[in-house]
């Protein structure tokens, strides 16, 4: 048997190889690209869409990488669309998503401010992947973000945390592997099912008045496991299993929120649910 030491290292190791599906490897040359039109602060709504989308990615992502499909996406569509870099730690370039999702939020909350003063509108819509789609719940809840929030999508959102398929039910038999991932990347500890981030946040209901909710979850995922955890419970709350809308569509938690059109057919709807169009497998063609 391996010394408890090594074994350790070996299932932190493991979890943390695990959680790096979140969102593929960022890189320099992605990191550098051109934003195809977005985060452009000259940007005004139109009448039509008359709120920014602000884009949050997820751990291990950051603001370019996450949305090089989603964002041209909507940007064609005519939305004012943004996305911010957040949670990073000191000494971890291009991987972000990492640090405490409190401070995470407090970061959104200063750049949702800069957006509705550059844009000039009173609200935002905010779309999240996986940790984007949690961490914004705190803004809305903690830090006045209800008033300046009109929607928040989430794409295979960690709402309730994850087990990463049971393997997060291992860590009491691993003494220190959990005290090693609070202190290196609080995120993902805070992310665990169970953990006193999730009781805090989920404390008197998921939901916040004024707030419309979408969740976006795939059968396929294996980051966030449960899948059905993702959902939400309150009023205004739409939760959608992407299989319902094309079966034929097999995208996983990286997948959901970086290739599949079908899941982006149905952000758009959530966005703009008055002039909604069905989501199919055709929707790829949308």
């Amino acid at each position: 048997m391996l010394p408890w030491k090594r074994v350790a290292r070996s299932l932190a190791a493991l979890l943390l190889t695990a959680a790096v599906l979140v969102t593929p490897a960022a890189t320099a040359q992605a990191k550098a690209a051109p934003s195809s039109g977005w985060n452009n602060y000259s940007c005004k709504p139109s009448a039509a869409h008359p709120r920014p989308v602000v884009l949050a990615h997820g751990t291990f992502g950051n603001s370019v990488d996450n949305w090089l499909a989603l964002a041209p996406y909507l940007k064609k569509r005519g939305y004012c669309v943004f996305s911010l870099d957040y949670g990073q730690l000191p000494g971890v370039p291009l991987f972000h998503g990492l640090g405490p999702i409190d401070k995470s939020a407090e970061q959104l909350r200063s750049y949702i401010d800069k957006v509705l003063a550059a844009t000039g509108a009173a609200e935002t819509d905010l779309v999240g992947h996986s940790q984007g789609g949690l961490m914004p719940r705190y803004y809305l809840k903690f830090l006045g973000g209800a008033a300046k929030v009109n929607a928040l999508v989430g794409l295979g959102p960690s709402n309730h945390g994850t087990t990463l398929n049971g393997l997060t039910n291992l860590l009491p038999y691993f003494p220190g592997v959990g005290d090693l991932l609070s202190k290196s990347t609080p995120s993902l500890a805070e992310q665990t099912a169970g953990s006193a981030f999730l009781a805090k946040l989920n404390a008197g209901g998921d939901t916040v008045p004024g707030v419309d909710y979408t969740v976006i979850a795939t059968k396929y995922d294996e980051v966030v496991t449960p899948y059905r955890s993702q959902f939400l419970d309150g009023p205004n709350v739409r939760n959608v299993v992407l299989q319902d809308l094309c079966a034929a569509d097999l995208s996983e938690h990286v997948a959901l929120g970086l290739f599949s059109r079908v899941a982006h057919h149905e952000v758009a709807n959530a966005l703009d649910p008055a002039h909604a169009k069905p989501t199919t497998c055709a929707s790829v063609w949308n």
